[in-house]
């Protein structure tokens, strides 16, 4: 499900070229999956403003929104040189052109940090 629209993600952002705002519909509806994932049961206005923050995060990773695009998918470190010819990733858990959940954000859906315990036997007394 989508939680919110191209408008809304350019509200208080930047105004989008022609070609964001198709990325920016095809990620918003990623977003919504992922953060259905995560909660079903948060408030529409959360998810609203998960999706977008998730959506500008990638939208403006780099200078002029292209830094997702310069390095792979799921790159935490990058390095390149120029008439040297070197360049270098490091690839783990990702970051770079991945919808991703920030710590605020989980929190925000009801799905932070919890630590708890339950015992089935406890219910009987």
């Amino acid at each position: 499900m989508v939680y919110a629209n191209v408008e809304e993600v350019e509200a208080g952002f930047r105004t989008l070229s022609d070609d964001e705002k198709t990325l920016c519909s095809a990620l918003l509806a990623e977003a919504g999956i992922v953060i259905d994932a995560y909660s079903q049961d948060a408030p529409f206005e959360r998810k609203q403003l998960v999706s977008c923050r998730m959506v500008r995060r990638q939208l403006d990773a780099g200078p002029g929104g292209q830094g997702a695009a310069m390095y792979p998918m799921g790159a935490t470190q990058a390095s390149a040189s120029a008439l040297g010819y070197q360049q270098s990733w490091t690839v783990s858990g990702g970051s770079v052109g991945e919808l991703y959940l920030s710590k605020l954000e989980k929190r925000l859906l009801g799905v932070g940090d919890k630590i708890g315990a339950h015992s089935p036997l406890e219910d009987l007394c």
